[in-house]
C-alpha cells in the first residue's frame, strides 16, 4: 500500500532515535499534518510547464539556441584541454612562433611592401580592398587572422572532446572572433576611413539613419527595408494559375498552358515548408516554374500553410498524408491515367523520397520519376546545421514551441544567418551601417525575409527521427506502422546538389547513390542551398558558373564523391536545361493541354494563383 503523507511525517519524526536520557521529541502537531496534506502533489505536466516557460523565455535572448548545449560543449573542451599538457604546450609553441612571424613581418612592412605572413581562406573576403596593405592596417588585419588561426588550432583535436562539442566550440570561437574582426569598427577599417573623409562623415549620418531604420523594423517587427517593393501575386509568383484543390494543410496551385501541345506527363513540385513555395516562381526571369511552362510542362505546385498555434499538433505523417499523398491524388483526377514527374527541394524533397518509398511499397505505380534539390536523406553529416542538432538544443526548442505552438521563422533565420555570419550579418553591417550603403534588395533577398513558422509536433519529429536518429537512411523511418525503404524506389533520379550549401551540403545529398538501388543523374552546380537551385539561363555566361553532371545506372559500382568531383563532365551555366532534356528523355509524346482544374471530379478551380496561405502572415 503507498505510504499516506501523514504516515511519512510521522515515520520522518521517527527516524533518528533520541539519546540516552533525553525525552523523545514530540508528535508532529496536527495542524502541520494537515498543512502537509492540503499541499497539492506537483504533477510531471505541472513541472514541465515551470521547464518550459523558463526555457522559452532563454530561446528570446539567445535567439532559439541552447545555453546548455553550449556550455556543455566547453565544458567538454575545457576539461580534457586542461589535463592535455602536450596539447597545452604545443598551443604554447604556436603562439609565440606566431608572435615572432608577426614582429619580423611589422619591421619588413614598416619600410617596403612585403609578402603576408598569413593569407585570408578564400571564401574570406573582408581583407580584399587594397588599402589592407598599407601599414598600419596590415600590421592589425594580419595579426587578427593569426589570433584566429590560433583559435582554431585551441579548439581541436584536443584529445577526448567528443566530435560534435568540438565542431560547437570551434564555431562559436569563430563567431566571436568575427564579431571583433577589425573590418566591424571604424578606426580599423581603411576603406571606411577613406569614405568618411571623401564624404566629410555623411556616410556615417546615412549609416546611422539605416541603424535606426532597422531597429524601429525589428521593433515593429516588419520586414527589412526594401521588402515593400516585392509582394506576391504582384511582382513575385506571378505566373498565371488556379488554386484547384485545398485543405488544412495544402492549396496546390495548376498553372495554365503556355504552348500549343504539353508534355503528357505532369511534374508536381514539393517546395520546402520551412520557407514559402515561391522560391521556384519568383520574378518570371527567375521562375523555375515558368520556365518549365515555357518548355511544354503541366506543372503543379504545392502551398503550405504558414501554421498557427491551433497546428502544433501536425506531425510529419500529416505532412505525408494530407500534403503529398492528397497532391498526388488531386493531380490523378485532373489527368486521370498519366504519370507524373515529382520534384522536391530540401525537406520536401526528403518528405517527397519518403513518399516515394511509401508508394513503392504499395505497388503504386504513379510516379514517372524523381527530381531531388539539395535535399538530404541521410542525416549523419548535416554540416554546419548539426551543430544546433543535439539532446540539449532539441528539448529547448521542444519547451520554446511548446509554450506556443510553433516555431518562430525568424528563429531559424537567425540560426542560418550565423552558418555564413561574414556574409549575412557583419558585412552587411559594414556596408549598411559604416559605409552607409543600401545593397539593392533582389527577389531571393525579399522572398528569404519572407519566414514561416513550423508546427510544433512536425518539427519536434522532424528533429528527433531524421537528424538525431537519422530513421530513414537505417530504415527504421515508419509510415503507418511500418518501416520504409529507399531502396524499393526503382524510379529514375535526377538530383542536384551545390558547392556552398550550409544546409544540405553536397557530400551529404552525394549519399543518394548508398541508398537507392537505381539509375541516378547527379548535378553539382556552382552556388549555395539557394542561389544555386534558383539558376536560370543566361546570356552571356556568368564566368565561374556551372554544374558538374554525371549518371549512374543502377548496375554501376559506386564512386566516391571526390573522385566523382574529378571525372563528372564540366557544363558552363544552369542545371535547367540539363534537367529538361532529363525530363524529355522520360516523357511521352506531346499531347493537347489538361483543363484547369477537374469539375466534374469535385475539383473545380478555386481562384487565382498564388492562392491565400501564401499571403497569410
Amino acid at each position: 500500500m503507498p505510504e499516506t503523507r501523514e504516515a511519512k511525517v510521522r515515520s520522518l519524526a521517527r527516524e533518528t532515535p533520541p539519546a540516552a536520557g533525553v525525552a523523545p521529541p514530540p508528535a508532529p502537531p496536527r495542524d502541520i499534518i494537515n498543512l502537509f496534506e492540503a499541499l497539492p502533489e506537483p504533477t510531471n505536466e505541472e513541472a514541465r510547464q515551470h521547464d518550459a516557460l523558463l526555457n522559452a523565455a532563454l530561446g528570446r535572448l539567445t535567439q532559439g539556441i541552447s545555453p546548455h548545449a553550449l556550455m556543455l560543449a566547453w565544458l567538454d573542451w575545457f576539461a580534457h584541454l586542461t589535463t592535455s599538457p602536450g596539447k597545452q604546450m604545443e598551443l604554447v609553441q604556436k603562439a609565440a612562433r606566431k608572435v615572432t612571424r608577426l614582429a619580423l613581418y611589422m619591421s619588413s612592412a614598416l619600410l617596403r611592401h612585403c609578402p603576408e605572413c598569413i593569407e585570408p581562406l578564400p571564401q574570406d573576403h573582408r581583407f580584399d580592398h587594397p588599402d589592407w596593405k598599407n601599414w598600419p592596417f596590415n600590421l592589425i588585419y594580419q595579426s587578427f587572422l593569426l589570433t584566429q588561426q590560433w583559435w582554431w588550432n585551441a579548439t581541436t583535436e584536443v584529445r577526448g572532446v567528443t566530435r560534435h562539442h568540438e565542431d560547437v566550440v570551434a564555431f562559436t570561437a569563430r563567431q566571436w572572433l568575427d564579431m571583433f574582426s577589425p573590418s566591424n569598427f571604424l578606426p580599423t577599417n581603411p576603406q571606411v576611413l577613406h569614405e568618411t573623409a571623401r564624404t566629410a562623415g555623411m556616410n556615417l549620418v546615412r549609416g546611422g539613419r539605416n541603424l535606426w531604420e532597422d531597429m524601429l523594423r525589428l521593433i515593429a517587427n516588419r520586414p527589412p527595408a526594401g521588402t515593400e517593393a516585392f509582394k506576391a501575386g504582384v511582382n513575385l509568383a506571378v505566373t498565371p494559375g488556379k488554386v484547384i484543390y485545398r485543405n488544412r494543410l495544402i492549396e496546390l496551385i495548376q498553372y495554365a498552358p503556355t504552348t500549343a501541345e504539353v508534355h503528357p506527363e505532369p511534374v508536381l513540385i514539393v517546395p520546402s515548408w520551412i520557407m514559402k513555395y515561391y522560391i521556384l516562381d519568383l520574378s518570371p526571369d527567375n521562375s523555375l516554374v515558368r520556365h518549365l511552362v515555357d518548355n511544354g510542362h503541366t506543372v503543379f505546385m504545392i502551398s503550405w500553410k504558414n501554421p498557427v498555434a491551433e497546428d502544433r499538433d501536425l506531425g510529419l505523417d500529416n505532412y505525408l498524408a494530407q500534403g503529398i499523398r492528397a497532391a498526388i491524388d488531386t493531380v490523378a483526377k485532373v489527368m486521370p491515367g498519366r504519370r507524373l514527374h515529382a520534384l522536391g527541394y530540401c525537406l520536401g524533397g526528403t518528405l517527397l523520397a519518403i513518399s516515394a518509398a511509401v508508394l513503392a511499397r504499395e505497388n503504386d505505380r504513379r510516379l514517372a520519376s524523381l527530381t531531388l534539390l539539395a535535399s538530404e536523406l541521410d542525416f549523419t553529416e548535416p554540416g554546419e546545421l548539426g551543430l544546433f542538432i543535439d539532446e540539449s538544443q532539441i528539448a529547448f526548442l521542444d519547451d520554446i514551441m511548446w509554450t506556443r505552438g510553433y516555431l518562430d521563422g525568424k528563429e531559424m533565420s537567425g540560426a542560418f544567418a550565423m552558418l555564413n555570419s561574414k556574409d549575412l550579418v557583419w558585412s552587411k553591417m559594414t556596408h549598411d551601417y559604416l559605409m552607409g550603403a543600401r545593397r539593392p534588395l533582389t527577389d531571393l533577398m525579399a522572398w528569404n525575409a519572407d519566414a514561416t513558422r513550423l508546427p510544433y509536433r512536425m518539427h519536434s519529429e522532424y528533429l528527433r527521427k531524421l537528424y538525431l536518429g537519422n530513421e530513414l537512411a537505417e530504415g527504421r523511418y515508419e509510415v503507418e506502422g511500418r518501416p520504409v525503404a529507399l531502396t524499393d524506389i526503382r524510379l529514375p533520379l535526377f538530383v542536384v546538389a551545390t558547392e556552398r550549401d550550409h544546409v544540405s551540403p553536397w557530400r551529404s545529398v552525394f549519399k543518394v547513390h548508398l541508398l537507392t538501388d537505381t539509375e541516378i543523374t547527379f548535378a553539382l552546380t556552382t552556388g549555395g542551398h539557394n542561389v544555386g537551385i534558383v539558376n536560370p539561363p543566361v546570356t552571356p555566361v556568368v564566368p565561374g558558373r556551372g554544374h558538374r553532371i554525371a549518371t549512374r545506372a543502377h548496375e554501376e559500382k559506386y564512386t566516391d564523391p571526390d573522385l566523382w568531383f574529378e571525372r563528372a563532365r564540366w557544363c558552363e551555366g544552369s542545371w535547367w536545361p540539363a534537367w529538361l532534356s532529363w525530363l524529355k528523355r522520360h516523357s511521352g509524346a506531346p499531347v493537347a493541354p489538361p483543363a484547369m482544374g477537374a469539375p466534374e471530379a469535385g475539383l473545380p478551380p478555386l481562384y487565382d494563383a498564388p492562392g491565400r496561405f501564401v499571403l497569410a502572415p
